[in-house]
């Protein structure tokens, strides 16, 4: 048994099906199909029922890969640690960036990064919470910038900023008059609101939580972008809450319709989040480093605060 054929095994697991895997290993097919089929001959099991379309696996194969996940990720830790001593920081790392988080954070940091540690080979993909957390667990992905808490047992979170919201008002809404706002002027129902999938959402229905329902309208809209829920709301369709640092890249006349919360404002937790087992632990400190230092000098509110500690994602 090697690790090499418990690597062809995971990559099979994932892709289900050996033409996939063998490219995503970077081995021909014929390669991978018999290292595979030579551990299956060592351990007298199948690991995947070959018959099935996809390729699935068997009752014990189920139980190998959850043992090969582990096997695969100790190995590569010997690699962290040797990395680690000699003080290298390179390697190729997979980050992943909720949607409501990616547009706003992603230039304010990566090109210091990429200058600072060109040894890195940074891939990024955008990814809801649920994909990022079954990508975390399955290895798929290094790292994620994620709204937490998330709660979960196998997930570590390092907290990199805690952003505000702010509630973008247009003029001839009701609200408009006020020189701030508070979570009891907001009618959940004239709320305007990202589609589901997206956390903030979230984020924003626990800050309006237990309010009854008033004024039922003859109409109900989640959209999948901020700037949509911003023209919508200058067609009179309503009023939307935005994270602060999406507020920076506004035109002056749409500051105007920026209302800030009352103190202790209501703010959302963003944080690194990566598996228990804390691969690259190297590439993880200078990220967390490099994004929470850039943030630090744009985010300049005080008496923040967490309103929902639990979101339900």
């Amino acid at each position: 048994m090697t690790i090499t054929q418990l690597t062809y095994v995971l990559a099979v697991a994932e892709h289900q099906n050996f033409t996939k895997a063998a490219k995503h290993s970077f081995v021909t097919q014929p390669t991978l199909s018999m290292q595979i089929q030579k551990l299956e001959e060592e351990l007298g099991v199948e690991i995947f029922n070959r018959n099935k379309k996809p390729i699935a696996l068997t009752q014990v194969g189920q139980k190998i890969v959850e043992q090969a996940k582990n096997i695969v990720d100790e190995s590569k830790r010997i690699q962290d640690i040797i990395e680690q001593q000699k003080g290298y920081v390179g390697g190729e790392f997979n980050l992943a960036i909720i949607p409501t988080v990616m547009p706003t954070l992603l230039p304010m940091f990566l090109n210091n990064f990429i200058k600072k540690y060109s040894k890195v080979n940074l891939k990024i993909f955008e990814l809801n919470t649920s994909d990022i957390l079954t990508k975390l667990k399955s290895g798929q992905i290094d790292a994620a910038i994620a709204a937490t808490p998330l709660e979960d047992e196998h997930i570590k979170e390092r907290p990199l900023y805690y952003e505000p919201f702010l509630g973008y008002i247009p003029q001839n809404h009701p609200l408009c008059s006020k020189v701030k706002i508070e979570a009891n002027d907001i009618l959940l129902e004239e709320l305007l609101l990202l589609e589901d999938g997206h956390c903030f959402k979230d984020s924003v229905l626990n800050i309006c939580k237990n309010r009854n329902m008033q004024t039922k309208l003859p109409y109900s809209i989640e959209s999948g972008s901020f700037e949509t829920l911003i023209k919508l709301s200058h067609e009179g369709l309503g009023m939307t809450l935005l994270p602060y640092l999406h507020t920076l890249d506004l035109t002056e006349k749409q500051k105007q319709n920026l209302k800030d919360f009352i103190d202790p404002k209501p703010s959302r937790e963003i944080s690194l989040i990566y598996h228990k087992s804390e691969l690259k632990p190297q590439i993880i400190n200078v990220l967390h480093e490099t994004i929470s230092g850039v943030v630090r000098g744009a985010i300049a509110f005080q008496d923040v605060e967490i309103i929902s500690p639990k979101l339900k994602i």
